[in-house]
């Protein structure tokens, strides 16, 4: 697909007044405004809630007021290009003023009939969103139309299943961008360009010199005011089904042909294949699941899960999950990856720990200590960057002492921040599906999962809470790694910034 570095569309934001839109969406596109890589354009943000177009607009000038590289003298010209409809998602009547709206706004700006929907509102209105947007003829236009999509995209496979289809009779699957916010962050991508484009890393990445990978991704805040949505989702479908699962398929998958959507996806595909599959007894020697109890977090005390609003006080729900998978194929056979996520942790980051195996013969070994493997680190949040810990002499002694390699990006706020969702927001218009997970992946990560939530929701009594907030989790996951003679890399000792 020919890809426009200055595209033009008419962009429709169901849920527009919502916490997602406010915080992101609008100050990302306003970014994208100010660098000049969006040429004609118009949004329509699209809500129950009865607004005028100048309330509306002063609520997107509200939003991206605080955010930096604000340039005053644009904001206005930039919010002008915002109109508001007030919209039942489910009256064919309120999609036909709509309809007409948006034939205005492409006549008045010039848009060439290219429509982007973004669905940044609850999940059980998609389907019935995307079928509107079909038959009352929101689809029909001359140019591109593509549908955007947040997580979480199902419940389960079955519920997936049934989403795709209602979705599909609207849009084919080249229009249907599915977000994953992980996919849009800079280290995340610069996974790819640091097996792909280093020569001395690529021949290295696979069984004969890896031992182990560990991803962690961990939070400092609890559920906060998302008890309902998590009640009905926990760690495992919240966090695993998909942003895990695409990290471990980026660090897995082959190099592709060529770097194409199509190309980059199939090897993406194939790792998700080669899972070996975890079910039944099965479950609980590869996966740990926690939850947080009360504690401390910067010297406060915080409650636990099951006291914080629209929580069950007897619940299961998991917000912790440390896992082994392991990937049935010949790169990586016998290679295990771990992971673990959890809500009220130590500290608040992602990083990638690559452990490479220990030399054959260790000379060093045997004279001064033990030497220290060695590791290459991809640190996602807070920081972003990369360390490579190797070993050199240092000193007068004739043994090996540890150091760092390190590049880090400095500036950068954190995960699920604007900068991410502009990069996505930015491919979504020029047509780029990239770092926009497929069916196929959505399909094969839900059915890995659901085994395992199978298993645990049939185990009605839960050892919970099993973890103090402010801890890296409960003892099992510590022991996951210590049978199989691994540790987890504590994230706080292997800080970029600290090199």
């Amino acid at each position: 697909m020919t890809q426009n570095n200055r595209p033009t569309a008419l962009i429709m934001i169901f849920g527009a007044t919502g916490d997602l839109a406010r915080r992101k969406l609008y100050p990302s596109l306003y970014r994208l405004f100010t660098k000049g890589k969006l040429d004609r354009f118009a949004v329509v943000g699209v809500a129950r809630r009865s607004l005028t177009n100048e309330e509306f607009q002063d609520n997107v000038k509200e939003s991206i007021g605080s955010h930096d590289h604000l340039d005053e003298s644009k904001m206005d010209e930039f919010a002008s290009k915002f109109y508001y409809h007030s919209h039942d998602v489910t009256d064919s009547e309120s999609y036909s003023v709509l309809k007409g709206l948006a034939a205005e706004l492409d006549s008045h700006y010039r848009l060439d009939g290219n429509r982007i929907f973004y669905l940044a509102m609850a999940p059980e209105f998609f389907g019935t969103i995307a079928e509107h947007l079909k038959k009352d003829g929101l689809t029909d236009v001359e140019g591109f139309k593509r549908l955007v999509i947040e997580k979480p995209f199902g419940h389960d496979l079955e519920s997936a299943k049934v989403l795709n289809r209602q979705i599909r009779k609207a849009f084919p699957e080249n229009e249907i961008y599915r977000i994953d916010h992980y996919l849009g962050k800079e280290m995340v991508q610069n996974i790819e360009v640091i097996r792909f484009a280093n020569s001395i890393f690529e021949p290295l990445w696979n069984n004969r010199f890896i031992s182990n990978i560990q991803i962690t991704s961990s939070e400092v805040l609890g559920v906060e005011e998302r008890g309902r949505y998590y009640e009905t989702s926990g760690a495992l479908r919240d966090m695993v089904q998909n942003h895990m699962l695409q990290m471990v398929a980026l660090l897995a998958m082959e190099p592709p042909i060529r770097l194409t959507t199509e190309e980059i996806r199939s090897e993406k595909v194939r790792v998700f294949r080669a899972l070996r599959t975890v079910e039944g007894s099965d479950v609980n020697s590869y996966f740990v699941r926690g939850q947080y109890g009360k504690g401390k977090i910067n010297e406060s005390d915080v409650p636990a899960y099951r006291e914080q609003e629209m929580v069950d006080e007897a619940s299961n729900t998991e917000t912790f999950v440390a896992g082994k998978l392991m990937i049935d194929n010949f790169r990586w056979a016998g290679v295990p990856f771990y992971i673990r996520t959890g809500k009220r942790m130590e500290v608040k980051s992602t990083k990638i720990v690559v452990e490479f195996k220990e030399m054959p013969m260790d000379l060093y070994n045997r004279q001064e200590g033990s030497v220290s493997p060695n590791l290459l680190v991809i640190h996602i949040q807070p920081e972003e960057g990369i360390t490579l810990h190797l070993n050199a002499k240092k000193g007068q002694h004739s043994g090996s002492t540890p150091v760092k390699l390190s590049y880090a990006n400095k500036g950068i706020d954190g995960l699920n921040t604007p900068e991410a969702y502009e990069k996505l927001l930015y491919d979504c218009l020029r047509g780029d599906a990239t770092n926009f997970t497929h069916w196929d992946e959505v399909a094969l990560s839900w059915s890995f999962v659901d085994n395992i939530s199978e298993v645990w929701e049939n185990e009605k009594e839960a050892s919970f809470p099993n973890y103090e907030s402010g801890s890296m989790g409960p003892d099992a996951a510590e022991q996951l790694l210590e049978k199989d003679g691994f540790f987890w890399w504590p994230v706080t000792n292997l800080d970029v910034d600290k090199c």
